[in-house]
């Protein structure tokens, strides 16, 4: 996916991936672009979408999550390092969820939108939530992050919220949470320092990684 048209969670990794790691994402989006011109087929699709789909349906009942991730090692080595590091993850954050409460979820419709930036001719896509509805009508929107370097810092949480918030996806703050996903911590509205400078700094980031890929993609031409 483009750099100037981009999930969220990636763009936070590339926000505040060390050095070395951003340059390495930043030429893997510059050679998909550059096969999707060409014609060709670029990959399978985003590598933690089973998992996630695996981890929604778990929180619904509907599935174990031990016995899904088994499954879908099986089918797919490639999955066999991170799946159970993301498994015992989420597990840790939903068990000790479920300890203050033993009302059922339910499912229910994704919110997504986008967040647009004039000025950068950006737009950072905002989709796939775990949504689901308690018993009592109250409702979570859970926004995972998945990559295991860098781990998600209280930074970069505020700024996902913030960029959640700024989209108007029509959900109340206090619904949202932030999820690193691997090491089963979630961030919310209340839990960070809001600067009220989230704008400045979610745009200047974005700036200096179009200013770098557009330095490497000179390399491409």
């Amino acid at each position: 996916m483009s750099i100037y048209k981009i999930n969220l969670r990636k763009l936070i990794r590339m926000f505040f991936a060390p050095e070395n790691l951003k340059v390495s994402l930043l030429r893997g989006d510059i050679r998909s672009e550059i096969a999707k011109a060409a014609g060709y087929e670029t990959g399978g699709g985003d590598f933690y979408v089973p998992f996630w789909r695996d981890a929604k349906d778990h929180t619904a009942n509907h599935t174990d999550l031990f016995r899904s991730v088994d499954s879908r090692i099986e089918s797919n080595e490639r999955r066999e390092n991170l799946y159970p590091r993301l498994r015992d993850g989420f597990l840790l954050w939903w068990n000790e969820r479920r300890r203050w409460t033993n009302e059922p979820f339910e499912e229910i419709p994704s919110p997504k939108g986008a967040l647009y930036f004039e000025e950068l001719g950006a737009a950072v896509k905002i989709e796939n939530f775990l949504a689901l509805r308690g018993s009592e009508g109250d409702l979570h929107f859970v926004y995972p992050y998945f990559s295991p370097n860098p781990e998600l810092s209280e930074e970069g949480a505020r700024l996902a919220l913030w960029a959640i918030k700024e989209a108007n996806l029509g959900i109340d703050d206090e619904c949202i949470r932030v999820l690193d996903v691997m090491r089963g911590r979630s961030f919310s509205f209340a839990g960070l320092e809001f600067t009220g400078n989230e704008r400045h700094e979610f745009i200047e980031k974005y700036q200096f990684l179009i200013s770098d890929w557009e330095s490497l993609w000179s390399e491409y031409e």
